[in-house]
């Protein structure tokens, strides 16, 4: 008797350490009393001691390490991949036409994030949708003072939003545990995610609309004005310390491309560009063959050719090669994107040890079981809603590979014993990844956050309101049209 009660109470043990692990880390990021990287390695490391598995640790984190060091792989060659196509000015057409439709206005620019993301989200890789909007968009908000979160928050919804495309991942794993076709599962979805997207749209226009009552209506005049007095203010500082200062002022003109010369706003407004147009990085002779080869990689890791790290590792270094057939500038442009690659990939593999330990001593399991098992039995036939609620925590604590292969199914059992079709419930776990791309355990999000310089804590604190928001449009939408 005395056993059994102990074989009850050890898998509840095992949930409350699970949930009470993921709420510590959760809340010591965003109180900022520990770093990202130092709480995913130190928590699940205690955590692992109070379960009494303290002697595996070093297995749970290997296996962690190993079932991420293809994704830690991928995002380091992307990084260098993408990071050299924005040096050499790929994407410089995309940013121009953004940037003078934003001109100064913050209601614009925050839109602006928005579009450029989902546009950029049709590759199908959030690293690459991150990298590529912030490149473009970070020196506006910092010029004009807006606030990065809101940059942060409304680029990973939009992507969130646009992860779900067949190629994005998890549809793919949601046709593959449930034996069904991408097609049938994506292709109904599709309304309710365009409600999705236009809901991130409108929230763009109404988070822009604040940043523009909190610092006023700007012009572009009244911008380049105020960069001309720092430029000045900052040459004297230098001048009479001994210097020429005319490092600072050519850092400053190259952010705004050179503008302020008395023209009027709109010839300004061209020359108001987050990418320095005259950088000695451009390479127009080889635009085209940049973008056929960015094309053909795409299409590549579409089609599934070869695993993606492997592709954006060749890619690298072709890209490097043809580029930058000296190899001083080659180390240059791998030096330039060194810090982005170090912080990623560290974050990564410190991601490792938090699944490793919630998969190794089998909390991930308890804790889904359980979050099944209090489903009530009247609930059964609206188990496509309850799906589409329970994929917003789920598919924000766990993996998807986690939630898609290893709950996704059991929901789906339940729903079948009462009439529920696989196609619904594989619709309806859709609903989730808005939130999900934002999770601890997604490893582009650490790429939004580096990039922009933003504290993990700040964004988590901003986005997960208005990405739950965003999921719970969508799921409406969905019981809307009959797709859910």
């Amino acid at each position: 008797m005395g056993c059994s009660r102990a074989n009850v109470r050890y898998p509840l043990m095992l949930t409350i350490l699970g949930f009470a692990m993921i709420a510590t880390f959760l809340v010591l990021i965003m109180m900022k009393k520990m770093s990202p990287i130092a709480a995913l390695v130190l928590i699940p490391a205690l955590f692992c001691v109070f379960v009494g598995k303290g002697a595996k640790l070093g297995d749970y984190v290997l296996d962690g390490v190993t079932d991420l060091a293809p994704t830690a792989a991928m995002l380091m060659f992307a990084i260098v991949y993408f990071g050299v196509m924005i040096d050499v000015g790929l994407f410089d057409p995309i940013v121009r036409g953004i940037l003078k439709f934003c001109k100064a206005d913050p209601m614009r620019i925050v839109v602006g994030t928005a579009v450029l993301a989902a546009i950029v989200s049709l590759d199908g890789d959030g690293s690459t949708t991150f990298m590529i909007t912030v490149s473009a968009m970070y020196p506006l908000y910092k010029r004009l003072k807006m606030s990065l979160v809101v940059m942060t928050g409304v680029a990973a919804m939009a992507n969130g939003v646009m992860n779900t495309l067949p190629w994005g991942g998890p549809t793919a794993r949601a046709a593959t545990a449930l034996k069904l076709d991408a097609s049938d599962i994506f292709v109904p979805m599709i309304p309710a995610l365009l409600v999705g997207l236009l809901f991130v749209f409108v929230l763009s226009y109404v988070l822009g609309v604040r940043e523009r009552r909190r610092l006023g209506v700007l012009t572009l005049d009244e911008v380049l004005v105020e960069d001309k007095v720092e430029e000045k203010e900052t040459e004297t500082v230098l001048v009479g310390a001994g210097g020429s200062g005319d490092g600072k002022v050519s850092m400053r003109k190259s952010v705004t491309g050179g503008a302020g010369s008395g023209t009027d706003a709109d010839e300004q407004g061209d020359d108001f560009q987050g990418l320095d147009p005259h950088r000695a990085t451009l390479r127009p002779k080889l635009y085209w063959f940049n973008a056929l080869l960015t094309v053909g990689l795409l299409t590549a890791m579409i089609m599934e050719v070869l695993p993606i790290p492997v592709l954006f590792l060749l890619g690298a270094a072709l890209v490097l090669t043809v580029n930058f057939p000296h190899i001083p500038d080659q180390k240059a442009r791998i030096a330039a994107h060194a810090e982005n690659v170090l912080n990623v990939s560290g974050m990564v593999f410190a991601a490792a040890v938090f699944t490793g330990v919630l998969q190794g001593t089998g909390m991930v399991d308890h804790m889904a079981k359980w979050m099944v098992d209090v489903i009530p039995g009247s609930m059964g036939p609206h188990m496509a809603l309850v799906t589409g609620i329970l994929s917003l925590p789920l598919t924000y604590f766990m993996s998807n590979d986690g939630f898609y292969f290893g709950v996704l199914p059991v929901l789906a059992e339940a729903g079948a014993a009462h009439g529920v079709s696989p196609l619904e419930m594989a619709r309806a776990s859709l609903v989730g990844q808005p939130l999900h791309m934002s999770s601890p355990l997604v490893p582009a999000v650490y790429v939004l956050v580096g990039m922009a310089k933003v504290e993990f804590g700040d964004h988590t604190k901003f986005v997960v309101k208005w990405a739950a928001l965003t999921c719970l449009v969508i799921l409406g939408a969905g019981m809307l049209f009959g797709i859910i």
